[in-house]
């Protein structure tokens, strides 16, 4: 690839969502922007969908102009109008060509879209090629020119599915600048890898929502958070928060390969798992207990699980140690108590990165027979906003479930027979204990890596 053009930031869905954003989209160094797409929607209709775009989340001045053509038809040529998805106006990208769920599993549509004087004063152009396939079956190219009839430098570009689907997992988007030939590019990425990768204007900063490889391109002083997997939780307990770690001016060495794992979340009544970049490793957070007679104790973890309690009452479930194995700072909490009334009426949470689990409190058939209250996480800002991780799943309660925050999950209910609710993703959360039954999965860890710019 030739020296003047530079990857600035990729985005990859971890999960089905709305849409994307490229924000604070550098203003000097580049002339020009390239955008590569491999995107699917989750609405049916096979290869019958459009996507939007919006610069500067403006909703005016997008005209476009499509030809198509399928291989068996006559190619066909028309101008695009805008979308207005739930009310919101975003310009019409292609001509509703989009993989969807109606095509061939695993097949995404590509599209390459060219913004040639991103930055200038005048009104700006743009080319793009889009090619849809279902294994052979059905297939089309499309050549697309547009222009936003807007004096203004483009300084972000969002995309979504124009007809309130979602984007599914595994699409990517990767945003490219393209300097004047001959000029040295700023604003360069020092490393490679994540999931996401943009700026604040001061930071560099790596997200890895999964597993990947951290490659620096010099020697680097680093930022870094590890956050571990949440613990699912038990038949009672809530899940412990998975281990929460921070490290400051952390070296990398140049030329080589960092593994970095992001843990995944534990399912009902099994701890999360580790998350890792070179020496630092987060523990995954400790299961919460069930109501059982053997394994009615949460368990030891990053954070640990919450109590549970014994088969017919009697003797309460103990909470899992936190911050096993042991560092410095502490990277999580132990979990609560369970119910300790002899009735079997509930159990306690899960330990948070900022606090320990609740115990069980109240008795049996009795309003005030409440689940532990999740144990309270720790906010961050290394992806360039504070962002809540590693609280403690809610305790499963007669009466009432434990309530949690921070990304953990709530408790279920007895009464009404109400499920636990799972560990936000990539928050590393304890999972929701469940009411003598099913306890919900943590949510999975995350990894971020961030140096200055300059």
């Amino acid at each position: 690839m030739p020296a003047n053009y530079v990857l600035i930031r990729e985005i990859t869905t971890n999960a089905p969502t709305t849409s994307v954003t490229f924000a604070n989209i550098p203003q000097t160094g580049y002339t020009d922007l390239k955008i590569v797409m491999s995107v699917r929607v989750a609405r049916t209709g096979t290869l019958a969908d459009s996507i939007g775009y919006r610069f500067n989340n403006s909703t005016t001045g997008y005209s476009q102009v499509v030809s198509y053509g399928n291989g068996s038809s006559t190619p066909s040529s028309f101008t695009l109008s805008t979308f207005t998805p739930a009310g919101e106006t975003w310009g019409r990208l292609d001509g509703g060509t989009i993989n969807t769920a109606d095509t061939t599993a695993n097949t995404f549509t590509s599209i390459d879209m060219y913004i040639p004087n991103y930055t200038s004063s005048s009104n700006k152009s743009f080319t793009l090629d889009l090619a849809s396939e279902n294994n052979a079956t059905t297939a089309y190219i499309e050549a697309n020119a547009g222009l936003w009839s807007d004096n203004s430098a483009i300084t972000s570009i969002s995309f979504r599915d124009n007809n309130l689907g979602a984007l599914v997992a595994g699409c990517t988007f990767s945003l490219y600048g393209i300097a004047a030939l001959g000029s040295t590019p700023v604003n360069i990425p020092k490393a490679s890898g994540g999931d996401i990768i943009t700026n604040d204007g001061t930071y560099w900063i790596h997200t890895f929502l999964s597993s990947g490889v951290f490659i620096p391109n010099q020697a680097l002083t680093c930022d870094v958070l590890a956050v571990a997997g949440g613990g699912g939780g038990g038949s009672f307990g809530g899940g412990g928060a998975g281990g929460f770690r921070t490290a400051t001016g952390f070296s990398l060495p140049s030329s080589a390969f960092y593994a970095v794992t992001v843990g995944a979340g534990g399912s009902s009544s099994t701890s999360g798992s580790n998350s890792i970049l070179h020496t630092i490793t987060s523990a995954g957070g400790g299961a919460g207990g069930d109501y059982s007679n053997t394994t009615m104790n949460g368990t030891a973890g990053g954070s640990g699980g919450g109590g549970g309690s014994r088969t017919g009452g009697g003797l309460a479930g103990t909470g899992g140690a936190g911050n096993t194995p042991s560092t410095s700072p502490s990277q999580g909490n132990n979990g609560g108590l369970g119910d300790n009334t002899g009735s079997g009426a509930g159990g306690g949470a899960g330990g948070g990165a900022g606090g320990v689990g609740g115990p069980f409190t109240g008795a049996f058939n009795s309003s005030t027979a409440t689940g532990g209250t999740g144990g309270v996480g720790t906010a961050n800002s290394y992806s360039g906003s504070s962002v809540n991780y590693a609280g403690g799943g809610g305790g499963a309660g007669y009466n009432t479930a434990g309530t949690a925050s921070f990304g953990g999950g709530a408790g279920g209910r007895g009464l009404g027979s109400i499920s636990p609710t799972a560990g936000t993703v990539n928050t590393g959360g304890g999972g929701g204990g469940g009411y003598a039954n099913t306890g919900a999965t943590g949510g999975s860890g995350i990894v971020i890596v961030r140096y200055t710019m300059a």
